[in-house]
Order: C-alpha cells, then structure tokens, then sequence
C-alpha cells in the first residue's frame, strides 16, 4: 500500500510539472505558432522553446514578443528621437 501511495505521489508531480512550464494561456496563444515555425526542434520542452524564442526575437511575431517581455525587440533596439 505504501509503495502504491508513493507512486501516485510521483505521477502526479510529473503529471503538473510539464503544464507548470507551458507558460500562460495568453503566452501559448501568442506564441505556438512561432514556436512551430522557428523552435520546432526542441517541441515539446516547453524551457528550450522560451529559450528559442527569445534568441530569434526578430523573426517573432510582435504578439509573442509582447508576451515574452521583449517588445523593444519589435523596433530592432531603435529608438525614437522626440
């Protein structure tokens, strides 16, 4: 009986832990189609994607660098004179 409470214990941290990486439903909505056109080589580990992404910030959608936090990507790092 022990033994079965300690696996149920087990699956059920690996069962929350990948839903844990996935980001916001706001961040996957923004950024799923990005990540299967530039990060498609390291789906389905959520880290490596987020990682992916942020390097290839110029060939992102604006959507997903919101997301990201990196919308002074979107202008190319260019700022506008007042």
């Amino acid at each position: 009986m022990r033994i079965f409470l300690r696996l149920s214990a087990l699956l059920a941290l690996f069962a929350f832990a990948p839903a844990s990486a996935q980001g916001t439903a706001e961040q996957r909505a923004a950024c799923e189609a990005d990540a299967n056109r530039v990060c498609e080589a390291y789906i389905p580990d959520a880290v490596a994607i987020e990682r992916c992404l942020r390097a290839n910030a110029g060939s992102i959608s604006s959507a997903c660098r919101g997301e990201l936090g990196l919308a002074s990507a979107a202008s190319g790092g260019k700022r506008r004179k007042h």
